[in-house]
């Protein structure tokens, strides 16, 4: 399971370099400047999650994909942390690596921001999978699709909602599969994700 997490982070940094030649040359190409750098993290976070959306989901709609592949993600019905990446291998393929790459290439980062960039979205991921509320979490004061939003998807009902990940709740919105949610206190301590209407059956 560790071994998946350390290849996506290990794909997701050397793949930029062996694609763009090296470090070096993209960053003379590339003029720094903190408004360039925003708009790149912006772009890769919306190319990235529009990839994932659409991967996401076709494994949940397509039964031999979901059976053979991603229903080795779903065995955790609680997410904890080191569920994040534990996925099956083709899985990180497509939806981590061809994802990541994709972002890489339409952003136009170089091969050191996107090292910051793949970092930041790891960190995401973990947090989103990690089954815990935390005051103060910054990640759940700025992205709607967090930790509680993705405890949704997991339930045993949630799979056929809340699909986005790791940053915007956009497409769930968009296209009918967005499931939204109330936290409610438990009374041994700590809050329990609940889905606020009713699930449809397909």
């Amino acid at each position: 399971m560790m071994g998946f997490a350390v290849s996506d982070e290990l794909l997701g940094t050397v793949a930029p370099i062996v694609v763009t030649g090296s470090d070096d040359e993209a960053d003379k190409a590339q003029k720094f400047s903190l408004l360039v750098l925003a708009r790149q993290f912006v772009t890769a976070m919306i190319i990235l999650d529009t990839w994932q959306y659409f991967m996401h989901r076709y494994m949940h709609h397509n039964k031999f994909l979901y059976k053979h592949i991603h229903s080795q993600h779903h065995r955790l019905i609680v997410p904890y942390a080191y569920g994040a990446l534990y996925n099956h291998p083709v899985e990180g393929l497509i939806l981590d690596t061809v994802g990541g790459a994709l972002s890489f290439l339409i952003s136009g980062m170089s091969p050191r921001t996107s090292i910051f960039f793949f970092s930041f979205a790891t960190i995401k991921t973990v947090d989103d999978h990690c089954g815990l509320w935390l005051p103060g979490n910054l990640f759940h004061m700025v992205f709607k699709n967090n930790t509680a939003y993705h405890d949704i998807h997991h339930q045993l009902h949630g799979t056929k909602y809340n699909f986005s990940q790791p940053f915007f709740v956009m497409w769930d919105r968009i296209l009918g599969t967005y499931m939204p949610y109330s936290l409610e206190k438990k009374e041994d301590g700590g809050f329990e994700a609940r889905p606020t209407k009713e699930y449809k059956d397909d």
